[in-house]
């Protein structure tokens, strides 16, 4: 005769860390469980509450230059490292965790308008408006900080007949680009230039190298113009010239074809490379001129700087921002990077301090236990399911904004909103067909040049 008994172990009884405490199993039968949304509801609106309680992004600032910080760059070797230029000359490296500088590169006699790493983070490029690349020999990752030298003395120094206004080093290369009144490639081993390209009479403001492709660079220039590079032909690729003047650019990481522009008119472009006739996408939000872009390493958000005192947080393929962030003593905007690891965003600004915020506000940091863990991710998920009800979405998209922000928000979309109907009502009073409808992806772009 057979005798069927119930048989568990003690560790599917008891929960984790704890040999005490009774596991409480779950029925999820929907006939079982009535209430299952309703409780869901009420877990998503606490969730977003939360959310808006725990939300304390900003970090600390990093202070030591004595004038405007107007370029960074990341050490693709070091987690914890960054580069600061000022407009007096002075360029750090910057200790994130202890927030303190560690290694000083004087040299420059004017504005520090760009840095730049190599891929192996071993050399420092530095440009400026004193008419010379300097290369800098980075400090070990491995050093501890009281171990660095102070200060470091470049290892070339090129001299040219034009001031530099950015630059920008080639992925996995030993080529690396400058602007100023062309775009210039050079090699670390020589004093000249190797090769350079010239579309027009302007001014080029901002250079970056494509992550996928070494050979593609995009450039944006004085003139409106946003023009693509390739080192292997002889001659410029392409260009579009747009009604505003481009600040900067960033290349997508994960999706390399695709590049987002920094404009004048107070949004950011992104755009097809294979397809620039029209943008892929409008970022709007910000209420003067966005001075720089930066993408996440994941590729999926991007953060901008503004000349309107605040720093901005954007999906790839979102039209409004995530997260804005700003401070009372915070001054215009001027670079903005993202951290190796997508957890932190640096801003400089022109208050002479960098600030180190988190990229997600109301992150905890340091260690989770793995029940901390679920919970947040469970939370996280409710949140994301009831996203769409009123009183959730009205609590998650609601951000604090400066009073001066505030008020130029609500003039900006007046203005926005005059034009719609000034453009309506000469439509309707014109001959069918004599005004096309064109979208703002396709308004802001006045030309394509092969």
């Amino acid at each position: 005769m057979k005798v069927k008994v119930i048989s568990r172990s003690t560790d599917e009884c008891t929960r984790e860390r704890s040999q005490d405490l009774q596991r409480v199993f779950h029925n999820f039968d929907p006939k079982l469980r009535t209430q299952e949304k309703a409780i869901e509801y009420i877990r998503a609106v606490s969730a977003a509450k939360l959310e808006k309680i725990f939300a304390r992004p900003f970090i600390g600032a990093m202070d030591g230059h004595i004038d405007a910080v107007s370029c960074m760059a990341k050490n693709p070797n070091h987690l914890k490292g960054i580069f600061s230029g000022s407009m007096d000359g002075d360029i750090r490296l910057w200790d994130m965790a202890s927030r303190r500088t560690v290694c000083q590169f004087p040299g420059h006699q004017g504005a520090v308008r760009g840095l730049t790493a190599s891929t192996d983070g071993r050399i420092l490029v530095s440009c400026g408006t004193d008419c010379s690349v300097r290369l800098w020999n980075v400090p070990s990752a491995t050093m501890s900080v009281d171990s660095y030298d102070n200060s470091a003395k470049p290892l070339a120094v090129y001299v040219w007949k034009n001031a530099f206004w950015a630059v920008d080093h080639q992925w996995n290369g030993e080529l690396f680009a400058t602007a100023g009144a062309q775009v210039d490639i050079w090699d670390h081993n020589r004093s000249q230039p190797v090769n350079s390209f010239e579309w027009g009479k302007d001014t080029v403001l901002s250079v970056r190298f494509n992550p996928g492709e070494p050979n593609i660079l995009a450039t944006s220039a004085s003139d409106r113009s946003i023009t693509i590079y390739d080192l292997r032909m002889s001659s410029p690729g392409r260009k579009i010239i747009m009604r505003t003047k481009t600040n900067s650019i960033s290349w997508n990481p994960m999706e390399p074809m695709n590049f987002t522009s920094a404009n004048e008119d107070c949004n950011c472009y992104s755009y097809d490379a294979r397809k620039l006739d029209e943008a892929k996408c409008v970022h709007k939000d910000h209420v003067s001129a966005v001075m720089d872009i930066d993408y996440s390493p994941t590729g999926r958000e991007f953060v901008t700087g503004s000349y309107d005192r605040t720093v901005r947080i954007f999906q790839y393929n979102g039209g409004h921002s995530r997260e804005i962030y700003h401070t009372k003593r915070m001054q215009r905007v001027f670079c903005v990077k993202y951290s190796c690891d997508a957890s932190y965003v640096i801003s400089g600004s022109d208050d002479t301090n960098l600030r180190l915020w988190k990229a997600k506000a109301s992150e905890q940091m340091g260690v989770i236990l793995p029940r901390e863990r679920k919970k947040h991710e469970y939370m996280e998920k409710v949140k994301d399911r009831y996203k769409n009800q009123p009183e959730v979405k009205r609590i998650v998209r609601h951000r604090h904004l400066p009073k001066p922000i505030y008020k130029a928000a609500s003039l900006r979309r007046i203005i926005v909103e005059a034009d719609r109907r000034k453009e309506e009502r000469r439509r309707a009073h014109s001959a069918p067909g004599s005004m096309p409808r064109e979208p703002l992806r396709k308004k802001r772009i006045i030309a394509e040049v092969e």
